[in-house]
């Protein structure tokens, strides 16, 4: 089965983090110097970037850019991914653009819009209109083309840096409205359970052993119980590839109307054929995963200030939401 596009570009990280001993018989030097020769092609102004930014430590301590290495230092530095690998075609998208200033934007993405350019897939994503609008724009991190809901971008080189590590570190908040099959027993729980690609389909990501994929961590809080379905509120505290859709199908609610990982077949309630044409209703009205990017806070990387976000449900979630109402009200009466 081929690869999905969307997911390979997905996967590549929007950071390089490295970790290396420096060697026993190092001379003493500064340490801009240093990780310019030590990274071959990095610019000593991104590594000075970098360290003023606070992505640079040694031996777990943060730094200056005149520090002198020594033998036996262990140095950590995590830089954000550079601004294009290919020459990007302006286009002028309709984008809603709910902040802005001189160094990030915050935009609401529609569903069925791509983020970012990959193979065979290289005009009418959001970074091609943000490109028309803005010199450089900079991603920090990366929504599933059918997920709606708000998306973070820095407008130069160093406020991405600075954004990077508060990504890296887990301290953006994040949060996602998202309908799933099934009712759960609890009102919160967590799932931390490492993820890596499914290897029976490329395609999507699955569960793995702790010895493999990546650590990925999901809070969940039900919000509405329909009894057949379930709204909750899922906080990230790590932001894998897929990593809501994958967590949730782990614990045997996958999203609603979610092709990939299964939602779209009906997988609770009753045998009536009424019933079955309620429910595809719904999915004509949400023909893909219901999942929402509701809220983005961050510290502002040049003011410090903590900025808070809400986009409200699109409407093909609200419409679908309504129906389960409707319908979980008329069972109960």
């Amino acid at each position: 089965m081929a690869d999905d596009p969307e997911l390979e570009q997905q996967e590549q990280d929007l950071y390089e983090h490295h970790r290396f001993e420096v060697d026993r018989g190092q001379e003493p030097m500064r340490l801009d110097q240093y990780l310019q020769m030590r990274l071959q092609g990095i610019s000593r102004n991104r590594v000075q970037m970098a360290v003023e930014a606070e992505c640079v430590r040694v031996n777990e301590q943060k730094t200056k850019c005149s520090y002198k290495v020594k033998p036996l230092d262990v140095i950590t530095i995590l830089l954000p991914e550079p601004l294009h690998e290919f020459e990007l075609a302006p286009e002028n998208i309709p984008l809603d653009i709910v902040y802005e200033d001189d160094d990030v934007a915050v935009v609401d993405k529609p569903a069925g819009l791509v983020v970012h350019p990959g193979v065979g897939n290289y005009t009418g994503t959001l970074l091609n209109g943000l490109v028309y609008r803005y010199p450089t724009p900079y991603l920090v991190h990366r929504i599933d083309k059918d997920t709606s809901g708000l998306l973070l971008v820095a407008k130069n080189e160093e406020s991405q840096t600075k954004l990077a590590r508060q990504f890296f570190y887990h301290t953006i908040e994040r949060v996602y409205n998202a309908l799933v099959w099934g009712d759960f027993e609890a009102d919160d729980g967590t799932v931390d359970a490492n993820l890596a690609r499914s290897p029976h389909d490329r395609r999507i990501m699955a569960v793995c052993d702790s010895d493999h994929g990546k650590n990925a961590i999901t809070h969940w809080h039900v919000l509405e119980r329909f009894g057949y379905v379930t709204l909750i509120e899922c906080r990230l505290e790590t932001g894998r590839t897929h990593q809501i859709r994958a967590h949730m199908r782990y614990l045997g609610h996958p999203l609603f109307s979610d092709a990939s990982y299964g939602g779209n077949a009906i997988l609770k309630g009753v045998t009536f054929s009424k019933y079955k044409q309620f429910v595809s209703n719904c999915f004509d009205i949400l023909p893909r995963q219901a999942l929402h990017a509701r809220v983005l806070g961050f510290e502002h990387p040049q003011s410090g200030k903590h900025l808070h976000f809400e986009s409200p449900l699109p409407p093909d979630f609200s419409m679908c939401l309504d129906k389960w109402r409707s319908y979980a009200s008329n069972r109960t009466m």
